[in-house]
């Protein structure tokens, strides 16, 4: 280790301030329109409940949720990168909101408000870090088939999201059926008068700014270089931003109302303990802590040449999962590693803790500033939408990717496909589950993430394994007893 050291290739390496501010730039470009869109799209679940029930409990102010998301975000990278006895990783990584939780986390904010989610995600946080202690023989139940599938059953699962975004948004929807609904109470009817003022869903204006917003990702993306390349997402976030503010479609009076500095919202929202969020929530926090396996181990192969260790893994593992519990405190949604992230260390090789340090201490000071948070929530739910579904079609792939790191064989294609047509199959059809408990609606009927992830799992385990020379020879055997009979 060499504590004089100012290579940017180096993790304990120092650079000077000047060389190290673009590189932490960088990083904080590719996090922060990931970090915040959960908290919008979250919060636009939570308050459309909390619209049709009447009880504000349950919803919440969404520029304190983006925030809160990104005060936690710098927490959990700090963490990281100066860890404390077994939790944290001291690996260069940078900590975000992860989209992985969105189907879940709207499935249970639609039935339980911000307050389920909350409680949910302390208990998920909690199964994680026990997770994180005994991860080294835990890594062999979800090799890639299993964990390839439940990627990419996230992936699927979003694209519902991203749509009704573009076409301005669920809450559009929900307003439209409050005012078809008789028996709504007059404050909803009035809430949703308001809402429909903005336009109707599918309105030909949501539609152009979240296909000009999308194009703009699309073209960035493929045609541009470097630093343009790496913030397609933020340039489209900005070109679509600027055709909603000319068709009207953006107000300013949220920034407006906000101050310039507050302490983060602790204790602001309540926490509830519902038993069938818990469980479902406990499922993907599983999940995503193995997947933090890749991750993790993307960033020492790329940035370090080198495995991940043991030590690394399972500090890395619990101080994600310790971020995300102390979040849920603050009303900061679930957390991760960020995969663009990591892939910038692996093309770059810069793996310098004190540029990552720098972009934490960035995303930390707007955790302080609600101005900050209350501008992210000008930027209409058609232009996230734009944006986003070309991220939620990455996590597809990714998924993809994982699945054909094994071989296709008839079991692995089995498996996956048998785990993708329960999931996907059954929350396609809630009349299914219509007649059962609360519970099994939660757990097997709100998200396609959970079927999937059980099915794959458990068919792993009870399916023998085979390769495909192994059932070519089962075949070529079969042949062979043939041709003896006749």
């Amino acid at each position: 280790m060499s504590t004089k050291s100012t290579s940017v290739f180096d993790f304990y390496g120092k650079p000077s301030f000047a060389t190290a501010l673009p590189l932490s730039l960088q990083h904080l470009l590719a996090m922060i329109i990931g970090n915040i869109t959960p908290a919008l799209i979250v919060s636009g679940v939570v308050n459309g409940l909390a619209t049709r029930t009447g009880d504000a409990s349950l919803g919440a102010d969404a520029a304190v949720l983006v925030q809160s998301a990104m005060f936690i975000a710098a927490i959990g990278t700090l963490i990281q990168l100066f860890p404390i006895a077994i939790v944290g990783s001291k690996l260069p990584v940078i900590m975000g909101v992860s989209f992985a939780y969105i189907p879940t986390l709207s499935a249970i904010g639609a039935e339980y408000g911000l307050p389920g989610i909350l409680g949910a995600q302390i208990v998920g946080a909690v199964v994680g870090m026990v997770v994180g202690i005994f991860i080294k023989p835990l890594r062999k139940f979800f090799p890639p088939i299993v964990a390839g599938t439940v990627v990419l059953s996230i992936g699927l699962s979003l694209y519902t999201t991203a749509v009704k975004y573009i076409g301005g948004g669920a809450g559009l929807i929900t307003a439209a059926n409050n005012l078809k609904n008789p028996e709504s109470a007059p404050a909803v009817i009035e809430a949703a008068q308001k809402t429909l003022a903005g336009g109707q869903f599918g309105d030909p204006k949501f539609l152009i700014v979240g296909f000009v917003t999308l194009l703009t990702v699309l073209f960035v993306g493929q045609f541009g270089k470097g630093m343009i390349k790496l913030s397609s997402i933020l340039i489209g976030i900005i070109v679509g931003y600027v055709v909603a503010f000319a068709m009207g479609m953006v107000s300013f009076d949220a920034v407006a109302a906000k101050g310039w500095f507050a302490l983060p919202a602790f204790g602001k929202y309540n926490i509830a303990f519902e038993g069938p969020a818990m469980m479902s929530m406990a499922i993907i926090f599983i999940v995503n802590s193995v997947q933090a396996v890749g991750d993790l181990s993307a960033t020492t192969m790329g940035g370090m040449n080198r495995e991940v260790t043991d030590e690394e893994l399972q500090g890395g593992i619990i101080g994600s999962n310790l971020g995300s519990l102390v979040g849920a405190l603050f009303g900061g949604l679930p957390l991760a590693t960020y995969s663009q992230n990591v892939g910038i260390v692996a093309t770059t090789k810069v793996v310098s803790r004190f540029v990552f340090m720098i972009t934490a201490i960035f995303v930390l000071i707007a955790g302080f500033i609600p101005k900050f948070g209350a501008l992210m929530t000008t930027i209409p739910q058609a232009v996230i939408g734009g944006a986003t579904i070309g991220v939620f079609a990455s996590i597809t792939m990714s998924g993809i990717k994982l699945i054909i790191q094994d071989e296709l064989s008839n079991r692995n294609t089995g498996i996956v496909g048998l785990a993708l047509a329960l999931g996907m199959g059954v929350t396609s059809v809630p009349e299914l589950l219509a007649n059962y408990s609360p519970t099994i609606k939660m757990v097997f009927g709100s998200s396609p993430v959970t079927i999937a992830t059980i099915v794959a799992f458990v068919l792993n385990i009870i399916i023998p394994k085979k390769t495909l020379a192994q059932e070519q020879q089962e075949r070529d055997e079969m042949e062979a007893k043939k041709a003896v009979k006749k």
